[in-house]
């Protein structure tokens, strides 16, 4: 993937630059299977801007071969990318929890300045957890990322959840109406990514995979 961009449609004045996070507030990315992996490319941009970037990676999708290639397609080496990058995995939803509860304390070791997360909720449909266990803790990842929205730490939630049949469905609900911003990923016809906000304003952003 590249960061040519097509627009099409009104774009908002909020409107994100193209593989650009947010500044504040919480931002969900959604829409495809594989949408978790997508946060690798907004790395770049973060990283070049000086920030230090927290993943909590539930989906275990982080790639440091993929890092390494990303900082030298832009003549970067990777350790500089890799010394402002810190990565926690979570294997269960009652981990994925646990570490958005610690976020305050990792940043005291590590100070964090963009937040990203992936596989929340989607940890949170495993059938091998009684769904009043996982309804119980999301709600404590809920809670959570309320404290963390007061906190100058902007969060992106990169989830496979809404292609997933699921009962759970409204734990994604739950999450997107708790989000600042929304967008939905889809692949066209031509290849191209296509990012419609769904809370922002009716636009949509075209990328050259």
């Amino acid at each position: 993937m590249n960061s040519h961009l097509l627009l099409t449609g009104t774009a908002a004045p909020s409107s994100p630059k193209v593989w650009a996070l947010q500044d504040s507030g919480l931002t969900v990315f959604h829409g495809l299977t594989k949408t978790a992996r997508l946060f690798h490319f907004f790395l770049p941009q973060a990283i070049a801007r000086g920030k230090q970037v927290l993943c909590l990676d539930g989906a275990n999708r982080f790639d440091p071969l993929l890092v390494a290639r990303l900082a030298r397609q832009r003549g970067r080496e990777p350790s500089e990318f890799y010394r402002r990058l810190r990565v926690a995995r979570a294997f269960t939803c009652f981990q994925l929890t646990e570490l958005l509860l610690r976020v305050p304390r990792i940043r005291g070791d590590f100070p964090a300045e963009i937040l990203v997360v992936t596989a929340l909720p989607d940890l949170y449909f495993d059938e091998d957890v009684r769904e009043r266990e996982a309804a119980a803790s999301f709600r404590q990842a809920l809670e959570a990322l309320r404290a963390l929205a007061r906190l100058p730490l902007p969060v992106a939630v990169f989830s496979d959840a809404s292609s997933l049949p699921t009962p759970r469905r409204s734990f994604f609900q739950q999450l997107t109406a708790q989000a600042n911003q929304v967008w939905k990923c889809t692949k066209q016809e031509d290849g191209h990514l296509a990012f419609l906000s769904e809370k922002v304003g009716p636009h949509i952003q075209r990328l050259r995979p």
